[in-house]
């Protein structure tokens, strides 16, 4: 966000004590607000899940309801599409009445509501509720995503998700291994390759943001003027997809049914919906290279909280966002592999997950992911208004093009 300019005129000895005295202890306290006191009587915390992060971690949310009931009397759960949060949020804000306390989403979502202004900053101003600088408990990979959200939000989430290809083996034998192949492949397959609307499906946006890596762009962080071989890109492989979903969900379920051959994903997205049986447990993936090689986009999900809640609930949603930053509740993130790995924080290995997230990735997991982990450069995704162009874009130049209205 833009720094604001101030300027002052002072006159006289005493204006200038003043202000020299007021600078000092503006400086003294720069950056950091006071923690409001817990409630006398415990609340109830709305919560929303715009990004799918409910299944990592509300069984922590409620572990911390059980050893806090002095401060929470219960949690509500609501989900709804990423695009209509912010609106949500800015509709209860200009009613004066905000009835949603922590917002969990993913990039789309948090950077709508940095555009429009909707969350409380919450770092550096409360990083004493942390137990130390939120910076260095984080994954180097987390880190540089979670900067991305300029203290408006906090990564409790974190994958190097893509973009890769997940397919039926039984289907396609010899799997493209290029950007040059893919596209050999979809036009000798038409409509047989899937993905869904970036704005929407985290393995699309990996794709969209990852293509200009892999494709040498002069910018792979400006949509606008540094995405000449991307659009190109994009606008050719549009000729043999019949349409875009706006759920990673429907991608998946085409794969498992037969529809599709061949989808566009992320280590979360092909793990999990295998888990769940919604995609064949036998679907492979394959990593592609472009002229450029590969480069992981990561993800993330964060906690943020919106403008105008009680001094109340947000001294109770503070320390909620902490307690989720533990290791033992970062542990818990592993789940059975939806946001591969899962913890953002550094030093939560599998072993201290759970044992029913063991087995999962144990049977469902690829050893190959952890090889890729290690071996390829990973770049934070584009954030806020940055993203929101891209995504516009996608859809004026790409979507709407679609064969299948």
């Amino acid at each position: 966000m833009p720094l604001r300019k101030f300027s002052r005129a002072i006159g006289g000895l005493g204006c200038v004590a003043t202000a020299v005295g007021a600078l000092i202890l503006g400086s003294a306290g720069l950056g950091h607000a006071q923690v409001p006191p817990f409630p006398k009587s415990p609340q109830t915390i709305n919560v929303i899940d715009v990004g799918g992060v409910l299944a990592l971690t509300q069984d922590a949310l409620e572990k911390y309801r059980a050893a806090h009931p002095e401060r929470v009397a219960r949690f509500t759960y609501s989900k709804g599409p990423s695009p209509t949060l912010a609106g949500k949020i800015k509709a209860q804000q200009a009613g004066g009445r905000v009835d949603i306390d922590l917002v969990l989403s993913g990039i789309n979502g948090i950077s709508d509501g940095i555009v429009q202004g909707l969350w409380v900053k919450v770092l550096p101003e409360y990083e004493s509720k942390f137990g130390g600088k939120v910076d260095d408990m984080l994954l180097p990979g987390a880190l540089k995503t979670h900067r991305d959200a300029q203290g408006y939000a906090v990564a409790v989430v974190f994958t190097p998700a893509g973009p890769l290809l997940e397919y039926n083996p039984d289907k396609v034998k010899n799997p493209p291994k290029t950007t040059d192949e893919l596209m050999a492949w979809c036009k000798a397959n038409p409509d047989r390759l899937f993905y869904g609307r970036p704005a929407q499906s985290g393995p699309a946006r990996a794709f969209l943001l990852g293509l200009p890596y892999m494709l040498g762009d002069s910018n792979p962080r400006d949509p606008v003027k540094g995405w000449d071989k991307t659009w190109a890109y994009l606008k050719e492989l549009n000729t043999c997809i019949d349409y875009y979903p706006p759920l990673t969900s429907t991608t998946m379920k085409e794969l498992g049914d037969g529809s599709k051959d061949m989808i566009l994903t992320t280590m979360g997205w092909d793990i999990n919906p295998r888990v769940l049986g919604v995609a064949p447990k036998s679907a492979k993936v394959q990593l592609i290279t472009g002229p450029n090689g590969f480069t992981f986009v990561t993800d993330a999900q964060f906690m943020a909280i919106p403008k105008g809640i009680s001094q109340d609930k947000l001294a109770v949603v503070l320390d909620i966002m902490a307690y989720l930053m533990k290791p033992e509740q970062q542990a818990m993130t592993y789940d059975q592999g939806y946001f591969y790995p899962g913890p953002s924080v550094k030093n939560v290995p599998l072993s201290q997950a759970p044992r029913e997230s063991q087995d999962a990735i144990k049977e469902y997991g690829r050893p190959e992911y952890d090889k890729w982990i290690n071996e390829y450069p990973m770049e934070p995704p584009i954030f806020a208004e940055t993203l929101g162009i891209a995504h516009r874009m996608w859809d004026e130049l790409i979507g709407a093009a679609a064969k299948r209205k």
